[in-house]
Parts: C-alpha cells; sequence; structure tokens
C-alpha cells in the first residue's frame, strides 16, 4: 500500500508518518509539503525517518494542481491524508489570506486529483472549532450536530469539510472527515499553548496567559495526545464508513488556568510565572466532541491518563531543545 501525506513535516502529520513507518503500515510514504515555518523544525530528520527507503519527500503545495497530478501519477497512492493546513487561531485573526487557501483551495485541488486518478480512500482532517463555543453546561457535540465556527481558521476548516463530503455525495469517492480536539505532544510547533508554555519555562520565562476579571483562564479545552489521535485516525480509516465525520475527543477537559498550573507544578514554579494578556478577538470559551462514535468503532486510547502524559511531554521537551530553540530564535 502506497499512502501519500499531505502536511507530513508538521506536527501531527509526521507523528504520523512516525506510526505508519515504525507499525509497517506501508510499502510507501510519501510526505507533500511546502514546509511552511511549522515545518521548519525538520521533524522527520529529526525523528531519523527521512533514511527509510519506504519514506519519500516532495516539496509542493497543495494548490499547485499540476504537481499534485504529477506526484499521484508517479507513486499512484492508495490513500491520501490531508494534513496540510494553516493552523494557529491568532494568524488567522491577523490575516486570513493563506488560511482559505491552503485549507480550502488546497483541499479542492487534493479532491480533484484524487476523484480523477481514483484513489481509494481520502482521509480530511479537520477540528472539533467547527463546531463553535459550547457553555460550561452544554453537551459535548456530536457529528450530526450544528456547525458554527468563529474564527477564521474554524471556517476554512468547515469549507473544506463541506467540499470534502460533496465529493462523496457527487463523485462517490470515499472520503473520512476527521475532527480532532486539541493535540498535545512531541514536536509541536512552539506557538501553541503547551509548547509554547513549556519552553517558555525551560527558558525561564514567563507564560502568557488569556485573561481577564471576568474570565481568569476559564477557557475549556479537550487535550488529546498526538499518538492516540493517529492511531485513532489510522482506525477510522479501517474500520470506519466512507461519507461520514468522526470525532476525535481527549476526553480530557481542562481549563487553560489548570493546565497552566498542573504546568507550573510539573517545573517547581508558582504563579508568579504567569503574564496575564488579554484575550484574543471570538475566544471561543469550551470545545468539547462526543467519542460515542468512535468508542462503537472499538477504538481504545492508551495515552489517557493527562497528568502523567503531560509529564512525559515536558521531560521530551527538556532533552530536545536542539529541535525547538533554533525555532523560538
Amino acid at each position: 500500500m502506497n499512502l501519500l501525506i499531505t502536511g507530513g513535516a508538521g506536527f501531527i502529520g509526521s507523528n504520523f508518518i512516525k506510526y505508519l513507518l515504525e507499525n509497517n503500515l506501508a510499502e510507501k510514504v510519501i510526505n507533500y509539503d511546502k514546509k511552511t515555518y511549522a515545518g521548519e523544525g525538520r521533524n522527520i530528520e529529526h525523528m531519523d525517518l527521512d533514511e527509510d527507503s519506504r519514506y519519500h519527500f516532495f516539496y509542493g503545495d497543495i494548490c499547485d494542481t499540476f504537481f499534485v497530478k504529477q506526484v499521484l501519477k508517479k507513486f499512484r497512492p492508495n490513500y491520501i491524508f490531508n494534513f496540510a493546513a494553516e493552523s494557529h487561531v491568532d494568524r488567522s485573526i491577523q490575516n486570513d489570506e493563506n488560511f482559505t487557501m491552503t485549507n480550502v483551495v488546497g483541499t479542492g485541488v487534493l479532491l480533484n486529483a484524487a476523484k480523477e486518478e481514483g484513489i481509494e480512500k481520502f482521509v480530511q482532517i479537520g477540528t472539533d472549532e467547527v463546531y463553535g463555543s459550547l457553555n460550561i453546561d452544554s453537551p459535548s457535540s456530536k457529528e450530526t450536530d450544528p456547525t458554527k465556527p468563529n474564527s477564521p481558521y474554524a471556517a476554512s476548516k468547515l469549507g473544506a469539510d463541506v467540499l470534502t463530503f460533496s465529493y462523496f455525495t457527487t463523485h462517490e469517492l470515499p472520503i473520512y472527515i476527521i475532527r480532532s480536539s486539541n493535540n498535545f505532544g512531541p514536536y509541536q510547533y512552539p506557538e501553541k499553548l503547551l509548547s509554547l508554555f513549556i519552553t517558555n519555562l525551560l527558558e525561564g520565562k514567563k507564560v502568557p496567559l488569556m485573561w481577564s476579571e471576568e474570565n481568569p483562564g476559564l477557557n475549556v479545552r479537550d487535550w488529546l495526545h498526538v499518538e492516540d489521535n493517529c492511531r485513532a485516525i489510522w482506525y477510522v480509516t479501517m474500520n470506519g464508513n466512507p461519507g461520514e465525520i468522526y470525532n476525535i475527543p481527549g476526553n480530557n477537559e481542562r481549563t487553560n488556568i489548570c493546565m497552566t498550573k498542573m504546568l507550573l507544578e510539573i517545573f517547581g514554579m508558582d504563579e508568579s510565572m504567569i503574564q496575564k494578556i488579554s484575550h484574543r478577538k471570538a475566544h471561543d470559551f469550551r470545545y468539547s466532541i462526543d467519542g460515542t462514535k468512535l468508542k462503537k468503532l472499538g477504538f481504545e486510547y492508551i495515552h489517557s491518563n493527562l497528568p502523567k502524559e503531560l509529564k512525559k511531554v515536558c521531560e521530551w521537551y527538556k532533552k530536545n531543545e536542539d529541535w525547538w530553540r533554533p525555532l523560538k530564535r
């Protein structure tokens, strides 16, 4: 089996490639990535996977119709996993042009090429943010619930999901849409909450926590270890039904202030290391997705103990300063 992974130089994509190769799930793994800032850490190389004869890298943009088709014709992949995306909410608020192009237009290019080449399975990697913000007592979002994205990033990801589903309805392309909660783990670019806070504390710097008198760090996120996410994505691809959406929750909802305090305790620091900053525009209060559908498929987590896994991740960043320090410079 040949697998094409777009965005394989990024955080989740590179961990997914690692999972595929270590578990001998493919004869060839093709990583198609344009290596934006999020790929500057050279994740695959740092993982020592680039010397694997099954691994192939192509530098390219998923919006490049000609090159995408050339790569598909050359390697004839059985499945496509589309991880390629602009993904940082704050960046989308500053300028959303790249988000629309990569997340919507690029996905459309991939879908059209997949249709023409008769790809067996197309897996679109989405986000829980498309469901919008929930109240503290709201039930978790199900796959059938209405969507209400509040940021340009979330809106662009929903656009990609809708376009993906249209190819199932119109062209009968076997698609799978994955919506995961907040990932954490090794090789996460140090701009996300946990990777930024961990590396800041390792540098002896304060952590910038969004705060106000009405909302002192009480925004809720659900934390999912990246390895469990990768396992679940593959599991859905093998066991799910085409044309359907699958939520992948972490089942670990915590407020941001709670996560911050957990990190401070791990590093033996106090709350004087918290730098209170203003909330960003349209800061969603809570994300929470229902994982009943995934559970019914038979998937089981192996990294669900959040305090334990968080300590392991902190230790990884401590031991791999050669990876993240150049990125922060």
